[in-house]
């Protein structure tokens, strides 16, 4: 089965009710063990990749990754661009084989954003290319996204019409309480999703697919055992669980996850070595760390985002 668009995933988790799981990859391991899950449980999949991702491990190798996860599985698998800062980096993916490219203009005043999201789209459309647009900004650091608490902004429902319409965008990011990365919070604060929000857009863009971006949960057990082994994290606290399962049941259809994927994976590494310390071979680490990525993406899968058996 070839690479697939995100347009039919999406169509079909509207009306049933889950959400996709978006992936970010930044190398083998990682993608082996998110396809793997995503087999297991017969789950459709989007791999993503940041633009520090393509900088990292180069646009071909994580191509070709890709492709064998594809061939391995047999399951619809969309490759998608996420946070493209600019048209020129959506183009190099679009004519590179992606199928789905992300054009972040969120921090651009609102026409200046629908300008270059349009822009975008009507080049993906002409090459059967879905894309995804963002209103609203949301706070958090992960690779080249740095948006500080004071310039993060819900996004604004009342613009969500003239967006899509003036756009033609096929998915909206929108911010609801979300946060990149690996986000510190005062003790006792618990994030909370503005519910409201998400459903004056579902309200206002009947059957359209929303995104959420900033969705992992920050599991607590695996920054105890970062911090067991020799790390300093002091934060452990992410969305909770069921309001991402919740907002999976109204309009959102696509749910990007990273942060969990990095903390299992060096919560397990940190690990090994601990307990291994004379151990050199990458393979005798990176295996346990592929592992803790099947058993997060597993989770997510059955837990948060439904999906699973609807390949």
């Amino acid at each position: 089965m070839p690479l697939v668009t995100t347009r039919e995933m999406f169509a079909r988790a509207y009306a049933e009710g889950y959400a996709v799981g978006a992936f970010n990859v930044n190398n083998m391991e990682i993608i082996q063990g998110i396809a793997q899950a995503a087999a297991k449980l017969n789950a459709p999949l989007i791999l993503q990749v940041s633009a520090g991702a393509r900088k990292y491990a180069n646009h071909t190798y994580l191509m070709k990754l890709v492709e064998a996860a594809v061939i391995e599985t047999g399951l619809p698998v969309a490759l998608h661009l996420d946070h493209g800062p600019d048209f020129e980096t959506c183009k190099s993916c679009i004519d590179g084989g992606f199928t789905s490219v992300m054009i972040d203009g969120s921090h651009h005043p609102f026409e200046e954003n629908i300008t270059l999201t349009a822009k975008v789209v009507a080049y993906a459309h002409e090459r059967g290319v879905t894309v995804e647009g963002e209103l609203g900004q949301l706070a958090g650091i992960e690779d080249d996204v740095n948006v500080s608490a004071e310039n993060a902004s819900y996004t604004n429902p009342a613009q969500v019409e003239e967006f899509v319409a003036k756009t033609g965008v096929d998915s909206l990011a929108i911010a609801i309480g979300t946060s990149h990365g690996a986000y510190k919070f005062k003790p006792g604060q618990q994030p909370q999703l503005r519910f409201d929000i998400l459903e004056e857009v579902e309200r206002r863009l009947p059957g359209f697919p929303i995104v959420l971006h900033g969705a992992s949960s920050v599991v607590p057990e695996f920054v105890r055992q970062i911090n067991e082994f020799g790390g300093k994290m002091d934060f452990a606290v992410g969305i909770p669980e069921e309001m991402l399962r919740e907002a999976a049941r109204m309009a959102v259809c696509k749910i990007n996850i990273d942060s969990d994927l990095r903390l299992a994976m060096t919560a397990a590494i940190r690990k090994h070595m601990a307990e291994n310390p004379s151990h050199f071979d990458p393979r005798q680490y990176l295996a346990p760390a592929r592992q803790a990525i099947e058993d997060m993406v597993a989770h997510k899968i059955e837990t948060v985002l439904g999906c699973a058996g609807k390949a």
